[in-house]
């Protein structure tokens, strides 16, 4: 019995180890005649962890074939590659950028770049940037259409703007550097100020020039994930009087506010005008009042007898007034009241 069973124990152990060799075995010499350091051992478990051996090797062969490091202590070892595919990075994007860099002289090592592609930012694009320049429209076109940038100089001309910033990946700052959005914000602010500092837009137009100067001295790349290579001035057009426009709107304001005035003061006439005939009224009507206080006042003065004058007769009645006749006189006449006979003062 124990013969027996060892013997199945033999033979089951021969069948795994045929079935891994059926299945391991094309791929391991792959890697064992290519140099990539890889053990059937290391391959059995790549499966058991969910990681395709394929994609594994060959990111070793091509690390191998262009001299890249893939010791197992301190280069691109297999592990590394394992972590890096687990946590949803791109292996075979990862160690295409790494010989993109080691042709082109980039330091670059394998956790850098690692960190990078980790971080949402395409690592390759970011070497191939390095090596080759990237050009880009500022402002960018919006929906296909590139539109200009609008600056008013101190003289209040307007003046359309399109410029071309050449950039290059800075990959010393591209975790946590700012974007391409950035820089096309940055480099509009600077040529909206270099053009605002301009006493008139002839000076602009003279030299574009002083625009990209101006503009490369303030550093428009710190703390971005690239550097500055040149600005150009693509266009530069005459747009709007800005400044005469504004000169006639304040003008127009005024002359609005002046008329505003005007309408005050003239409302203020009016009303004092009005207020003036309303005294005039009341003056008339005290006076009509006062005015016929006078024949009461005459009439009193008859009765009481106080009315005389030491000449000529002084009060004449009209024919329709009822009085007691004088002495040798007609009532059908003036009405002559003699002078009274006494003191003067009475």
């Amino acid at each position: 019995m124990l013969s027996y069973g060892g013997i199945a124990f033999v033979a089951i152990i021969g069948l795994i180890f045929l079935i891994v060799v059926l299945r391991y075995g094309a791929i391991w010499f792959q890697a064992f005649v290519s140099g990539a350091d890889i053990s059937l051992r290391s391959l059995v478990g790549m499966s058991l962890r969910q990681v395709p051996p394929s994609t594994i090797v060959t990111a070793k062969i091509m690390g191998k074939q262009a001299g890249l490091s893939i010791d197992r202590q301190s280069g691109i070892s297999t592990q590394k590659l394992e972590a890096h595919f687990l946590a949803g990075g791109d292996v075979m994007r990862l160690m295409q950028a790494l010989i993109a860099a080691d042709r082109a002289g980039i330091d670059l090592d394998f956790e850098r770049a690692a960190a990078i592609e980790l971080a949402g930012r395409d690592v390759f694009d970011a070497v191939r940037t390095s090596v080759s320049p990237k050009v880009i429209d500022c402002p960018q076109p919006v929906g296909g259409v590139h539109k200009a940038l609008s600056a008013v100089a101190k003289d209040g001309v307007e003046l359309l703007v399109r410029a071309r910033v050449t950039v290059r990946t800075n990959l010393a700052q591209l975790i946590g550097g700012a974007t391409e959005e950035t820089i096309v914000a940055r480099v509009c602010q600077g040529i909206v100020t270099v053009i605002g500092s301009s006493n008139t837009h002839m000076e602009v137009l003279e030299t574009p020039a002083n625009i990209s100067r101006g503009v490369l001295e303030r550093g428009l790349d710190a703390n971005t994930a690239f550097e500055i290579v040149s600005i150009d001035i693509l266009d530069v057009d005459v747009g709007k009087n800005i400044g005469a426009r504004l000169q006639t709107d304040q003008a127009e304001a005024d002359t609005r506010v002046a008329r505003a005035l005007a309408e005050i003061r003239r409302a203020e006439a009016v009303a004092l005008q009005q207020e003036m005939v309303a005294k005039v009224v009341d003056c008339r009507v005290a006076m009509v009042r006062a005015e016929a206080q006078v024949p009461k006042a005459l009439a009193f003065a008859i009765r009481a007898g106080n009315l005389y004058s030491t000449g000529a007769p002084v009060l004449f009645l009209n024919r329709s007034t009822q009085s007691r006749p004088v002495d040798g006189l007609s009532t059908d006449g003036p009405l002559l009241m003699p002078p009274h006979s006494g003191d003067d003062n009475n």
